[in-house]
């Protein structure tokens, strides 16, 4: 079980200045490694409720690179966590006891940051399904007792319902 205590957050509207800032800080550390970064994550849809830790999706050049640059991304409070169980991903987070920030790492053709964006846009261009999701997520947070397991657990069956819907729309839009 977790030692870190769950909690969400109503939206906060610094959230995405605090992404900016923190983006900002990335891309000076990572040079020429650094391709792009996107706010993903519940703190990323305006009006949702959230753990108030800031999700980036991080797009570098080559990960051989980014692991020969990690020190940089040490150098600015980050722990690095290597592929953390996703192939072809590195994982990084700030903050020891309280985290502020997670940073998933990728290739530029990773599959899953068409599905990180695709689910971000779709709950940011459907407020009925956000509040949907927001509801499951308390629902969650009560029944998971402290347990990160059993919090996303929970939270699983929609958001793989929805990662599909929002794929698949995503996909339509590319047409």
């Amino acid at each position: 079980m977790s030692s870190r205590k769950i909690t969400l957050a109503d939206y906060d509207p610094n959230w995405p200045a605090k992404f900016e800032a923190e983006k900002l800080h990335i891309a000076n550390s990572l040079d020429d490694c650094f391709v792009d970064c996107f706010h993903i994550g519940s703190t990323s849809v305006q009006g949702l409720a959230a753990k108030p830790v800031i999700d980036m999706l991080l797009i570098v050049s080559s990960i051989q690179t980014l692991d020969s640059r990690q020190s940089a991304l040490e150098a600015i409070g980050y722990v690095a966590k290597g592929e953390n169980g996703i192939a072809g991903r590195r994982y990084f987070y700030k903050g020891r006891q309280v985290r502020n920030f997670h940073l998933h790492a990728y290739e530029p053709a990773h599959p899953d940051i068409i599905r990180h964006l695709a689910f971000r846009d779709y709950l940011r261009n459907n407020p009925e399904i956000s509040k949907e999701y927001q509801e499951i997520k308390k629902r969650a947070l009560r029944g998971a007792k402290n347990s990160s397991e059993l919090y996303v657990a929970s939270k699983d069956p929609f958001i793989k319902k929805h990662e599909a819907i929002a794929l698949s729309l995503a996909q339509k839009r590319r047409r």
